[in-house]
C-alpha cells in the first residue's frame, strides 16, 4: 500500500478588540509517515482570511502574495536570527513530534470485517450488483478490489470514499455490476495496513441472503400452521369422542 501524506497543524488567533475577523498565524507540518526527517514545517500569516506572507522549510525564507506581505518577506529575509528560529522550529516542532505520532498514533491499526451482499443493477446494463462493505477499520487508508476467476475486474465497479464513523473508525462500500455466468467465482479484495496479506471474500452466488431470509422465514411458518392444524384436529377428535347421539324419531 502506498504511504499517505499527514498534514498536523496548530492555530494560533487574535482577535481585535473590535467585532470581526481580523488576523490568525497558522504553523503546520507536512510529512510523509515513511521519513518523518522530511518534514517540511510552513508558517503562513493571515489579514482578512487572506494569507499574505508564508515561511517554508523546503524554501528556507519567506514568501510575499501582497505588497505587505513582500515588503516584510525580504526584511525577514535578512534577518539571520528570524531564519534560524525558523529552523529550529522545523527540528523541534515537525520532525520530534512527527516521531512520535509515528509511533504512538500511525502504527496503531484495526483490522477491517467484510460482508458481500446482492441487489438489483440500477443502471440497466447488467441485471446484478454485488457489494463489498467494509467495516472498522484504522488507519484509514484501505484498497478494495474485486476478482473474477481469480482475474483482477478494472470496470463497471464504483466505490465510496472511506468513511468517518466518528469513533476513530470508517467503513467503505464498493460496487460491482455484472452479468452472472454459471461456474465463476468472484471474490473482493481488501488490503489494509492491519493485514498481513490480502483479505480475500468469496460470493457465493447459490443463495443470497435475502432470499436465504425468505425461505427461512416460510418454512418457519409452514411448521407452525402444521403445528396449528394438528392441534385443531386433535382438538375436535377429542370433542367427537365426549358427545352424547340422541336417537331421533
Amino acid at each position: 500500500m502506498t504511504s499517505s501524506l499527514l498534514s498536523c497543524c496548530l492555530l494560533f488567533i487574535t482577535v481585535c478588540p473590535t467585532d470581526g475577523f481580523l488576523e490568525f498565524t497558522l504553523a503546520r507540518c507536512e510529512f510523509n509517515v515513511t521519513d518523518v526527517n522530511k518534514a517540511e514545517y510552513i508558517l503562513s500569516l493571515f489579514y482578512e482570511r487572506k494569507e499574505y506572507i508564508r515561511y517554508s522549510s523546503s524554501l528556507g525564507k519567506f514568501v510575499g502574495f501582497t505588497a505587505y506581505g513582500v515588503m516584510n518577506a525580504e526584511r525577514l529575509n535578512n534577518d539571520t536570527a528570524e531564519l534560524s528560529q525558523r529552523k529550529g522550529e522545523t527540528e523541534r516542532y515537525c520532525r520530534r513530534n512527527a516521531g512520535i505520532w509515528k509511533e504512538t498514533v500511525l502504527s496503531k491499526s484495526v483490522s477491517p470485517s467484510v460482508r458481500l451482499s446482492s441487489s438489483t443493477s440500477s443502471s440497466g446494463r447488467h441485471p446484478s450488483m454485488l457489494v463489498c462493505s467494509v467495516y472498522d477499520f484504522f488507519p484509514k487508508q484501505i484498497q478494495v478490489s474485486w476478482l473474477r476467476d481469480g482475474q483482477k475486474i478494472t470496470s463497471d465497479v464504483t466505490s465510496t470514499e472511506e468513511l468517518a464513523d466518528g469513533d476513530w473508525y470508517y467503513q467503505v462500500h464498493s460496487e460491482l455490476e455484472y452479468t452472472p455466468r454459471s461456474g465463476e467465482k468472484i471474490s473482493c479484495v481488501v488490503e489494509h495496513a492491519s493485514l498481513d496479506k490480502p483479505l480475500i471474500t468469496d460470493w457465493d452466488p447459490s443463495m443470497p441472503e435475502s432470499e436465504r431470509n425468505k425461505i427461512a422465514i416460510g418454512a418457519s411458518g409452514l411448521v407452525l400452521g402444521l403445528i396449528l392444524s394438528l392441534a385443531g384436529f386433535i382438538y375436535y377428535k377429542r370433542k367427537a369422542r365426549g358427545r352424547i347421539l340422541v336417537p331421533t324419531n
